[in-house]
C-alpha cells in the first residue's frame, strides 16, 4: 500500500467511528472488487511537520486524533573508494534509499493555526 492508501483508508475508519468528521463531498474510487464505489470525503488531516510546511503550527495542548503507520523513506550518500582501470584512486558516491514503516500523529485543521509571521512577533 502506498502512504496515500494507507491515510485514506485509516481516515475512512475514523471517521465510521465519529473521530473524523465528513466534508459532505463524494468522490470515486474502486473497491478491492475491482468495482466503482462512490466514497464520502473525509476531512484532511496532517502530521506536525505537514502542516508546518503547509504554514500552520498545531496549537499548544493539542493532542493527536490517531496515530497509525506510513512508509518512511531516508536516504544516505555513501561514498565509495575503487581504483579505475589506470590504477588510479577513483570515488563513487551512490546514495542509499531505506524504507521502514514509522508510527506518526495525526492532526485536524481544527487543531491548528496560521504561523505567526516572525517579522510582526
Amino acid at each position: 500500500m502506498t502512504n496515500a492508501q494507507i491515510i485514506e483508508s485509516n481516515k475512512q475508519t475514523l471517521a465510521q467511528a465519529g473521530i473524523l468528521k465528513y466534508t459532505g463531498r463524494t468522490f470515486k474510487a474502486i473497491n478491492a472488487a475491482g468495482e466503482e464505489i462512490e466514497v464520502n470525503e473525509v476531512e484532511e488531516i496532517h502530521t506536525f511537520a505537514a502542516w508546518k510546511n503547509l504554514g500552520y503550527s498545531v496549537k499548544k495542548g493539542e493532542h493527536a486524533v490517531a496515530k497509525f503507520t506510513i512508509w518512511k523513506c531516508t536516504k544516505k550518500a555513501e561514498s565509495l573508494t575503487a581504483k579505475n582501470p589506470v590504477g588510479e584512486d577513483v570515488t563513487i558516491t551512490q546514495d542509499t534509499k531505506n524504507m521502514f514503516m514509522k508510527t506518526a500523529h495525526w492532526f485536524t485543521a481544527a487543531q491548528v493555526e496560521p504561523l505567526k509571521d516572525k517579522k510582526t512577533a
